[in-house]
């Protein structure tokens, strides 16, 4: 069965889904319209009572180039959202991922990018290709890493690795991502799906009780470590960013940077 949308897909067949991120021209970039797809994919796995495990990935090469900054500073292609609103959708996104019954598997390649990681991060499981590039820009960008990544980060990789990585925006590569404890597998990038589908295949056999309790378990020992209640006013903080003249300065150099290599 199939729900359709227009920038990802949203599929099951017996107790597995698929949520696939379906803007690979443009390496599924996070735009609010795919924030609320996702949120609103996220729900609707949740009415499918037999389901047990859903992947998530990335059509084409990509699992996703991050965040769509092509309206940043102005409130325009936001579905009539206000700015703040917009801004919080990636939060609304990140924990409707994060509440589904299901176990979640992220099916990582390519470019995994900011807001792509912290979809990833909201994922129960991670698996990613031996040539994944991890990277979060945001702060080179002029805006502060938002949508509860920070607690995701923290109780992933720890406090240290989370300041250096999110404050010095360096790429970082899918072995330092498996030994930092971000991820679970690492595989060869053409075996990436096939190695989620065995794994969901495999939790598939398991009663739907005991993985969602335990899923359930994890979460409330998470919360208690890093919880993400405080997430509420990332959307206030990155509003602030994209007013303020010296982080738009700063956003305006890195982008022109980019757009030039």
């Amino acid at each position: 069965m199939e729900r359709p949308f227009e920038t990802i897909t949203a599929e099951f067949e017996g107790t597995v889904g698929r949520l696939t991120l379906n803007r690979p021209k443009k390496l599924n970039p996070l735009s609010t319209e795919t924030l609320m797809e996702i949120a609103a994919a996220a729900r609707w796995f949740d009415e499918q009572r037999g389901l047990k495990v859903v992947i998530v990935s990335g059509a084409g090469t990509t699992f996703s180039a991050g965040a769509d900054v092509s309206g940043f500073g102005n409130d325009s292609g936001n579905n009539g959202l206000s700015a703040r609103e917009s801004a919080d959708t990636g939060r609304e996104m990140a924990e409707a991922v994060e509440r589904m019954r299901a176990v979640t598997i992220a099916a990582v390649r390519g470019h995994c990018i900011g807001g792509g990681l912290v979809l990833a991060a909201a994922c129960d499981l991670r698996i990613a290709a031996d040539d994944t590039y991890f990277s979060v820009p945001e702060v080179d960008i002029g805006i502060p890493l938002a949508w509860g990544g920070i607690p995701r980060l923290v109780r992933e990789i720890g406090p240290a690795m989370t300041r250096e990585l999110v404050l010095t925006c360096r790429p970082f590569s899918a072995a330092e991502a498996k030994n930092l404890g971000l991820l679970n597998r690492v595989v060869p990038a053409d075996e990436v799906m096939d190695e989620a589908e065995a794994l969901a295949a495999e939790l598939a056999t398991k009663s739907s009780l005991t993985l969602e309790v335990t899923k359930r378990h994890v979460n409330a020992v998470l919360e208690t470590m890093s919880g993400t209640v405080r997430n509420l006013a990332d959307a206030d903080s990155l509003v602030a960013a994209l007013h303020d003249p010296e982080s738009r300065e700063v956003g305006a150099a890195y982008l022109a940077r980019v757009r030039k290599s």
